[in-house]
């Protein structure tokens, strides 16, 4: 399912023009962004955890010289599934 097709959904299911879909998609991925953006979880019961993960600085090394660099640290943005979604999905 892309974007298109998410509000597409959205809008059948909350009896909504795609409009006014798409709007509120925009402003749901925007809140949990600046949420993430700040440090913080967003934290959806029965659905999942939207987190920040970081990631130190490390040694690597190039493939094609074998010269070794330096990665530098990052953030990284992860997703845990909640019980009642791993459920839904595993049909139980």
């Amino acid at each position: 399912m892309n974007k298109s097709e998410l509000i597409a959904a959205v809008a059948d299911g909350a009896n909504m023009t795609k409009a006014d879909a798409a709007s509120a998609i925009d402003a749901v991925f925007a809140a949990i962004t600046a949420a993430m953006k700040s440090g913080d979880d967003v934290r959806l019961v029965g659905f999942g955890t939207f987190s920040v993960s970081a990631r130190p600085a490390r040694q690597g090394r190039n493939p094609q010289t074998g010269k070794t660099l330096t990665i530098a640290a990052s953030k990284s943005a992860k997703f845990t599934a909640g019980k009642s979604l791993k459920d839904t999905i595993n049909g139980r």
